[in-house]
């Protein structure tokens, strides 16, 4: 008989063959887990001795045991066999040579369907403690940004045209905003995966006196899973930390499209610090924002961990299938990506400067205080669909003549109504533009800094 190098070899006649163990490895992947690997382990061995599973006396070796592979692996002083499959086997085969038998104990009453659930779920917790930290940091960014540009007007747009003249500090604020809603996902992600799901064991559950509140308290877990058989299949809160990943991406990405366009030229709204830019090997000249456009670029790459953990679930028979192998690679990627593009975008915005002479400039173009001529005329009585009418046969005259606004004298806004008074040319100025949105979420200086004032509040700033 073969020799029984696998914890299943009992029923097999022949030893694995060498390409089935290559083919069928994680470790080098999911060895990114050891530690949680270690703590569910621990909890789980101090539950077995505490329900009489196993003597106290094993579970104290075994706790010794695992606390020293932990030490050890910290120092980079193990060196785990490829055969070992993944990180489970390889910490309670090393856990075997260390205490002796007392170690094979260890997976009694557990399965790696459960074990694994467990320490990506521990994996998780901790990763969304840190991109919490993250975003936290970003928004105060933001808002310091907005509080030292609170004068400063830009052109607002849409269609890529300009539209209306707004606040710089009003869109970095809209970005807070956004962030704000990334850091409420990944909570509400946090809340749905933080239950134990270790005792649920292959898909049944186990016939053993198991305590599966006990392991639940040592692991901090509020609550455990309500059904073995969904807990051991459930990927769900892999999908939904990875959509949440997704969505923080696009909005970092959204931000560097405007910062690439901003840092160019023909914008010149924005100067990246030369230590965050790049040249280019060919053209003197060139200072290239890469920073920006490399987020835009990875954002595609957590669109695409979002995509291939979707289909790899979508066509699984319950309960637990080796397919489910697959969940890490893109879960490490969208953690790793998303983690790395928050902290260096948040680094580059502190070495970010704005023109707002130029941003002025621009805003006072494309004739952009249309709409507050419009509603100048709805102020004396006039229906707004009239009075756009009115004001867009006065811009088509402007573009005729070669003129903007500020040219018209108070006898050219006439000749298109009656109803114009002197006080027409002070309406349109940039300023009484921006503070005439005074209502909450507006543009105005006044809605903006009480905004400003609440997130420092929130952020604990006195």
């Amino acid at each position: 008989m073969a020799a029984r190098k696998k914890p299943w070899a009992g029923r097999f006649e022949q030893d694995t063959a060498k390409s089935v163990e290559r083919f069928t490895c994680s470790l080098h992947y999911d060895s990114r887990l050891y530690r949680y690997d270690i703590e569910g382990s621990i909890a789980h061995a101090t539950m077995l001795a505490d329900s009489g599973i196993i003597a106290r006396k094993e579970a104290a070796a075994i706790v010794r045991g695992l606390k020293s592979i932990l030490l050890d692996m910290e120092k980079g002083g193990v060196v785990f066999d490829q055969a070992d499959e993944d990180i489970h086997m390889a910490v309670e085969k090393e856990l075997i040579r260390r205490i002796g038998d007392a170690g094979g104990k260890l997976h009694t009453a557990r399965s790696r369907n459960d074990q694994i659930a467990l320490d990506v779920r521990l994996f998780l917790r901790a990763e969304i403690r840190t991109i919490t930290g993250l975003l936290v940091a970003l928004q105060k960014q933001l808002v310091k940004m907005a509080a030292s540009e609170i004068k400063s007007i830009m052109p607002g747009y849409t269609h890529m045209q300009k539209a209306q003249p707004v606040l710089l500090s009003h869109y970095f604020l809209a970005f807070v905003e956004m962030f704000v809603r990334d850091e409420q996902r990944f909570a509400d992600c946090g809340k749905r995966l933080n239950i134990l799901p270790l005792g649920s064991a292959a898909l049944a559950g186990t016939g053993l006196p198991i305590d599966r509140s006990r392991t639940a308290k040592l692991l901090n877990f509020p609550g455990v899973s309500a059904n073995s058989m969904d807990t051991v299949a459930d990927r769900d809160y892999i999908a939904e930390f990875i959509f949440a990943s997704s969505l923080t991406m696009m909005h970092l990405s959204r931000f560097c499209e405007d910062l690439v366009l901003w840092s160019s030229d023909e914008f010149g709204f924005a100067e990246i610090s030369d230590a965050y830019t790049t040249g280019s090997s060919i053209m003197p000249q060139k200072k290239n924002p890469d920073i920006a456009e490399l987020i835009r670029g990875k954002t595609a790459r957590v669109y695409g961990d979002l995509i291939s953990i979707l289909t790899l679930l979508k066509g699984l028979p319950m309960t637990y299938n080796r397919d489910l192998q697959e969940d890490k690679e893109p879960l490490f990627d969208a953690v790793d990506t998303v983690r790395n593009c928050l902290a260096i975008f948040t680094e580059m915005l502190a070495h970010t400067t704005f023109n707002s002479g130029r941003m002025r400039e621009a805003a006072g173009g494309g004739f952009s205080t249309a709409t507050d001529v419009a509603e100048y005329l709805v102020q004396q009585g006039v229906p707004f669909r009239r009075a756009h009418e009115i004001v867009g046969r006065i811009v088509a005259y402007c573009v005729k003549s070669k003129k903007t606004f500020a040219d018209l004298e108070l006898k050219d806004y006439q000749k298109f109504h009656a109803g114009f008074k002197d006080d027409i040319i002070v309406r349109i100025k940039l300023e009484n533009s921006v503070n005439a949105r005074r209502h909450r979420g507006g543009t105005a200086a006044s809605a903006v800094k009480e905004r400003i004032r609440e997130f420092e509040k929130r952020f604990g700033k006195k």
